[in-house]
Formats: C-alpha cells, structure tokens, sequence
C-alpha cells in the first residue's frame, strides 16, 4: 500500500492554489506544497493579499499556512520530498504552428515532467491537474520511460478538476464527483488507490470515480464542451426571442422544468468566459480532425461560433441604439471578469466588447470590483495599438464616476452591487437619451422603475417594451440583425 505524506504542486494558479488549500485542511497529517517560478505569486500567496480573488479561499489559506501548507519557490526540494506531484500549470491554446488556434501547448507540461524526472528519487505519483488533451498521460509517461534511472519509478494519473470560479471552494469541499485515471496495471491501480485514499478524508466513497487514464482525460474535455454547448444553445434561443417578442428567460423555464434538460447553465448573457471553456471545445475541434472526424469537429466548432456571433450581435445592438455611431461617445462598462465573484478576465466577453466598441471609435469608461485596473489595460493591448488603448479607455476606480456625462451603460459582469446602484442619481449625470444595456439580465426587476426613471433599457433575448421611443426619426437606420421599431403612440 502506498502512503502519501507529502504532497508537492506545481502551479499556484487559479487551479493548484485552491485545490491543495482544501486537501491541507481535510488532510491535516498529509504536507502539501506549492510551487511556482514565479516569485511574486508566491509572495502575494503567504500574505493578507491573495494573488486570486475566491470566496472563503482567504479563511481555508490562514487556517493551514505555516502548519502544512506551504508556498514556495523550490521546486526541486518539493519535488524530492513528495510522495505525490500534481501538474497544475498553464495548458493555453497554441498562437502558432501545427493546431494555431485551436490545440493545447503543452510546453510547460512536458517542462514540468522533465524536472521532476531530472530531480526526482524513489516512488513517485504524479497526477495531471491541467486540462490536457487524451493521451497527455502517454506523453509524460514517455518522458519519464526515457529518463528514468534504475532507483526511481513513476505512475502517471490523470484526476481533472471540475471548479468553477466563483465557487471553486464549494466546489473542493462538496464536489460532484472526483474522477482519477490510471493505468489498469497492479502498479497503476495502487496509485489510484493511494490519491482515493487523500480524498476519502472528505469526499464519499461513491462520488469518487475511477476510470482508465484516456477516458478521464475525455471526461474533462467533453464536461466543458457539453456546458459550453448549453450556453450557445440558450443564447441562440435569444436572438429569436428578440425578433420574435419571445422572453428568452421564460423560454429556458419552461425548457428548464423538463426533467430531461434541467435549468443549469440555460442563462443567456453576453457568452460565456474563462479559462476552460473555449480553450477545452478547440481542443476538442482539433482533436476531431486529428482523428479525421470532421463533421464531430464541425459540430462543436460551432458552439464557439454561436459565442462569437452573441458578442459581436450585442456590440451591434449597442451602436445600432446609439443612432448607428458611438464615435468620441462616452460608454460605462460595468464588469470586466468573465463572471461574478472572481477577479479572472480570461476570454471575458468584456474584452471582445471593448474592441468591437473601440473600433468604433467609443471613449470607454470601464468599473470592476476585483480586477486590477493594469490587468485590464494589459486583457485591451494584447495584440492592440497600446496608445488606442491608452486614448480611448479610462478604468474607474467608482461606478458613479464610469456613468458620468455617458451616453449609455453596459452591463458585462452580474455583479450583484449592480442591482443596488442608485439609478436616480446615474441617470441625472448621464447625457439623455440615456441607454442600459443589460448583458448580463440581472435588472429584469427594475425595468419598471428604470423606465419610470427615464432610461432606455435593452437586455438579452427580450424586446423590452419602451415608454418612448428610442429613434429620432423614421429615417434613422436599425441594425440589419433586428426589425424596424414599432413607433410609439404619444
């Protein structure tokens, strides 16, 4: 039987960090280190100032650190004393070569494998943590054949990590299920044995699914790509719904209520963000034409499509309100996560409407209550002109200070602090016709009394009926993806 002690992670990002915070604190007889090249991370990672933003991460960090749970920058020595290593680096989606766009790079997967087989003595497990592609395992167990001396020995699994941010604690501590892949050899079995047994300190016996190690790594990809599909599914409802005079949000209750479908992720917004979703379907994409399945690529390469056209679609609406022009119009943006409750900007749709808003010529205005005001100048000027960037887009430090003298808010994150915002007072700052845009459906309550206030106010998948209207004259143009307004009685 083997005995895990002590545990070494490398990667203290958005998945290692909170992950061997959890199992510190269920697992206190078990040393768990985290590791990372970069030394201002792990700074921020022993401080009062966590380099991630995640609701009660702060609480679980104080009560382990110091005790059995440790940040550090040496990774050889944590490699050398764990009995078990996970991989929890950065898999991002290739910008050039064989699979550009659409493959994961697994440069710093493959580094990761050589280190631990240079330093490594004795019995290791090492468990993949990153979102890899199948056959990822194959690969690292190569490695490790090539280079292995005759005292030391590994066992590769793969145990992915099903979080979403936002609620990655909950996530940890109450998880859906736990899947570890491994190899069907005696020596195989024992190391999935070994990583059951970590987690049996708090997970029941009967979420914890073992399976081979190629479909544990499929399980993840196709996890994401069925979530990332409901997303596009709903937000395509949308677009017919505001053609139609259909409310996308009761068509997903009623969708919802059937028992076969469920109402999770059936919330039209602005499409979906982060780090796993869009990076995982491509992934998927490529490993379809790979394998000479095209139409199963086809297929899913179309929920990114779906995602690309609701963004695009949103940011046409918004100049197509504005009398076709947003050129040197001050626009408040309100959110730039990709989601509420987290800091992370990873493929937010907030950058895509920011550009699309910027090519346009609109002054941006732009309020988030967690992300820092460089990381979003940074999200804007990659692959950008910085000085465009620099001219055209102000990061406000208050949400007030966003609305003032603006021709129209958006609404990209569902912040709740923006439900509470006095709506009175931004309206009186802002120029009028004053506009909402509502991406994100989270003011479905106080269209009533936003109107009554005096705003114009357009949402996702609904065809808010307005107290006047918005067009100056019959002559003004509308957007080629939406019919012409119905002209209000006075």
């Amino acid at each position: 039987m083997v005995e895990v002690k002590s545990i070494c992670c490398i990667g203290a990002g958005y998945v290692g960090g909170p992950t061997c915070t959890v199992i510190a604190q269920m697992c206190p007889e078990v040393t768990v280190t985290v590791v990372d090249l970069n030394e201002d991370r792990i700074r921020a990672w022993n401080s009062d100032n966590l380099p991630i933003f995640e609701p009660g991460l702060q609480e679980v960090v104080e009560s382990c650190r110091g005790v059995n749970l440790f940040f550090s920058t040496d990774i050889d020595t944590a490699i050398q004393d764990a009995d078990l290593i996970f991989i929890s680096v950065n898999t991002p989606t290739k910008t050039f070569g064989i699979g550009k766009g659409r493959a994961a790079d697994l440069k710093y997967i493959e580094a990761c494998a050589r280190r631990i087989a240079d330093v490594s003595r004795g019995c290791k497990i090492v468990v993949e943590k990153s979102t890899v592609p199948v056959r990822a395992a194959e690969s690292i167990r190569r490695i490790f054949n090539a280079n292995t001396k005759s005292s030391l020995s590994f066992q590769v699994l793969s145990n992915p990590e099903f979080l979403a941010e936002g609620t990655a604690i909950a996530d940890l501590k109450n998880p859906d299920r736990v899947l570890i892949g491994g190899d069907e050899t005696p020596e195989g079995q024992r190391a999935i044995e070994a990583l059951h047994r970590i987690y049996e300190h708090w997970v029941p016996k009967s979420k914890i699914i073992t399976t081979n190690t190629w479909s544990s790594e499929l399980s993840k990809l196709a996890a994401n790509a069925f979530l990332a599909q409901r997303i596009s599914s709903i937000n395509s409802i949308s677009a017919v719904c505001e053609v139609t005079g259909a409310d996308v949000e009761e068509v997903a209750h009623a969708i919802g209520t059937d028992r076969r479908i469920g109402s999770r992720f059936l919330k039209a917004s602005v499409g979906f963000g982060g780090s796993c979703f869009q990076k995982d379907v491509l992934n998927l994409v490529y490993l379809c034409e790979a394998l000479s399945l095209p139409e199963v690529a086809r297929y899913w390469q179309q929920v990114i499509e779906i995602n690309d056209y609701q963004r695009k679609r949103f940011s046409s609406r918004i100049i197509g309100c504005l009398f076709n022009t947003v050129t040197d119009k001050k626009i408040a943006l309100l959110g730039f996560a990709f989601k509420k409750d987290t800091g992370d900007t990873r493929e937010s749709s907030t950058i895509y409407i920011s550009r699309y808003l910027m090519d346009e010529g609109a002054r941006l205005h732009i309020y988030d209550p967690k992300v820092k005001p460089e990381q979003i100048v940074q999200d804007l000027s990659h692959g950008e002109d910085p000085s465009r960037v620099s001219r055209l887009v102000t990061i406000s430090a208050d949400p007030y200070d966003a609305c003032e003298d603006a021709h129209a808010i958006v609404i990209c994150t569902e912040w709740d602090m923006f439900k509470e915002l006095e709506y009175e007072r931004i309206y009186a700052a802002m120029l009028k016709p004053a506009f909402i845009f509502d991406g994100r459906r989270i003011l479905d309550s106080l269209h009533e009394e936003l109107q009554h206030i005096g705003f114009q106010v357009e949402t996702i998948g609904k065809r808010v009926k307005q107290r006047i209207s918005f067009n100056g004259s019959k002559n003004t143009p509308t957007p080629d993806h939406l019919p012409a307004p119905k002209r209000t009685k006075q």
